[in-house]
């Protein structure tokens, strides 16, 4: 849990504590009536006015408030229980637990759920106590399919097959082993429950079938002033209001929430979060922290330049993780140092821009660039064994990193130094402060790594395949850390790898460049599932896939710089190439919101 919405739970507790409050505010009775004053308008006596009975609005406001947060928690909590042991036991035991639990769902799934609750209170009769069965039948589908699917997920894991190995029985492995670690959603689910409780609630007084009279209800305060609406609109304008901003903050928490147990969120910070829930579309779009625009790169060699990167444009934003990918030689690491201003000496940038929060890198001093790298940006490289310098102790390295750019008393940058090492999970990290490079493993060595790359609070890190020389279960962990990090900071991180697997787990977007161009971008999912250059439909069939068909290699290899084909770049290697492919060189092109391709025929069968 990370991040917790404080705001919209700090704001539904104050909704919540005046609800339960209300027998103790001093409030008039919401049901005694005053007829000669009915209509009357906001006085000292009634600060909202009287309804058309000349009950006390305000009253029967929080009174209402009351009334509808007991149906819908109560609703929610039983509906969750309910639900949650059914998909619990059905997902764990299978068998004959799973087809009565699932099947039994589906019977109710086959009904919209208004109509459900129209049919169950007609039956039954309105009032309170019906509908908090009413509404718990109506959200029990969705606890049920959450818990199941949860399970279904956690029980093959090795931490369960660990208590049954230790001999526990199937009822604490399921309440102390599974149950835990489906919670985030469970809650999640429970808040969007409470939520829509509300408003159906409110729905169903509306039409008379919710709450009786004349006990108060938003729904019936909606219901009833609509018939006076031309002599007393205010009367209308109250219980929406109320109705209105307790969803949305529901609706806030809900959001939140989601956040704070989602393992890998985009971040936002909090008062964004919030204005975004409640008013979608009113704040600006963030700035992009990296905006590269039109990027080439010109190499002298004995033969004449050449261009390894060409127009390479693309945007990194906060919280984001952008992947580039492509089979090596494509320009990827090529890219990354153009914009952290490293490339070699027979390298230049030719055109284009970097711009960094605003300033363009392409375009600054070496002293400016070097106050800039390390603090404002961070690279952590391929090859830790090579960045770390032997001859000196983890801890002087990372306290070097910290003092180049805050000057501050060694003592305090070591123990910032004993801090991140901390952060980025190494064990005993003041015994690993004074150890040399040689004496950590290769994933403790790329951990250090992200320790210097973070140690000054980076707004941009470019990751130039961080694991590719780990193993499976350290990359893993790495990628882990990356993302927590990213999470927790706001990184906007660019990624740059040749393994697919591992773009699908970490980017947002995808960026797959060829020859040193781009050639499709967009968001990784969308991507993947609909590739729309032929190139990245070839690199994802290259992919092996678990349980799926033999990987199919890219007939040729990558052209070099000094031999690029006329036309499309991929068309000797492209089964879907045209004769116009070999003529004519494709621009960047729009391929749908938020993707683009460079393909002629990207959209033809």
């Amino acid at each position: 849990m990370r991040r917790l919405p404080w705001t919209p739970i700090a704001a539904f507790a104050l909704i919540v504590v005046i609800a339960l409050l209300a027998p103790w505010l001093g409030l008039a009775n919401p049901v005694s009536m005053d007829v000669p004053h009915r209509l009357a308008g906001p006085s000292a006596a009634h600060w909202l006015g009287q309804d058309e009975f000349g009950r006390d609005v305000f009253a029967r406001l929080i009174w209402g408030a009351r009334v509808s947060l007991s149906v819908a928690v109560a609703a929610a909590a039983l509906a969750c229980v309910v639900g949650t042991t059914l998909g619990v036991v059905g997902g764990f035991l299978r068998g004959i637990a799973e087809i009565l639990a699932l099947r039994s769902i589906d019977v109710l799934l086959c009904f919209p759920p208004l109509l459900l609750a129209l049919l169950v209170v007609t039956l039954l009769g309105p009032g309170a106590t019906t509908l908090i069965p009413v509404l718990a039948l109506v959200y029990l589908p969705g606890f049920t399919r959450v818990a199941y699917a949860g399970v279904l997920t956690a029980r093959s894991q090795d931490y369960v097959e660990a208590m049954r190995v230790l001999g526990a029985g199937k009822s604490r492995i399921m309440l102390r082993t599974i149950l835990p670690n489906i919670g985030g959603p469970l809650l999640v689910q429970f808040s969007l429950a409470m939520a829509a409780a509300v408003v159906l609630e409110s729905g169903l007084s509306f039409l008379g079938l919710g709450v009786v009279p004349p006990a108060p209800s938003w729904g019936l305060m909606i219901g009833a002033a609509r018939a006076t609406m031309t002599q007393a609109p205010l009367l209308l304008l109250w219980p929406c209001l109320a109705l209105t901003a307790t969803i949305l903050v529901m609706n806030a928490l809900c959001d939140g929430l989601r956040d704070a147990v989602d393992p890998h969120p985009a971040y936002r910070p909090t008062a964004r979060r919030l204005l975004d829930a409640l008013a979608p579309g009113l704040l600006p779009t963030p700035r992009a922290v990296l905006d590269l625009r039109g990027l080439t790169v010109e190499i002298d060699t004995p033969h004449g330049p050449i261009h390894p990167v060409r127009d390479v444009s693309l945007q990194v934003f906060p919280g984001e993780t952008l992947a580039i990918v492509g089979e090596s030689g494509s320009g990827k690491s090529v890219t990354s140092l153009a914009i952290t201003g490293l490339l070699p000496g027979a390298a230049r940038v030719i055109s284009g821009a970097a711009c960094l929060d605003g300033t363009d890198l392409l375009r600054l001093s070496e002293d400016r660039l070097r106050n800039l790298r390390g603090a404002a940006m961070a690279m952590v490289f391929q090859d830790p064994g090579s960045s770390l310098n032997p001859v000196h102790r983890i801890g002087d390295q990372i306290a070097e990193a910290i003092i180049a750019h805050r000057p501050m008393p060694r003592a305090q940058a070591t123990s910032a130094a004993l801090a991140l090492l901390q952060r980025v999970g190494i064990p005993d990290p003041a015994r690993r402060l004074r150890a040399f490079p040689h004496e950590l493993s290769g994933g403790m060595r790329q951990r250090v790594m992200i320790a210097i790359a973070i140690a000054n609070g980076p707004r941009l890190l470019i990751a130039d395949e961080p694991t590719t020389a780990l193993d499976v279960t350290i990359q893993a962990q790495v990628l882990d850390l990356l993302a927590d990090l990213k999470r927790e900071r706001g990184l906007a991180l660019l990624f740059i790898t040749h393994s697919l697997p591992v773009v699908a787990e970490i980017a947002d977007r995808v960026a797959v460049m060829y020859a040193g161009e781009i050639v499709e971008t967009g968001p990784t999912a969308e991507v993947f599932l609909n590739p729309r250059h032929p190139y990245t439909a070839a690199l994802l069939r290259s992919a092996p896939v678990e349980d799926g068909p033999a990987p199919e290699g890219i007939a040729g290899v990558v052209p070099p710089p000094t031999a690029l084909p006329p036309g499309c770049i991929f068309a000797p290697r492209c089964d879907r190439a045209a004769p116009v492919c070999t003529t004519t060189h494709p621009a960047l092109e729009a391929a749908g919101e938020g993707r683009a391709v460079r393909c002629i025929r990207w959209n033809q069968p």
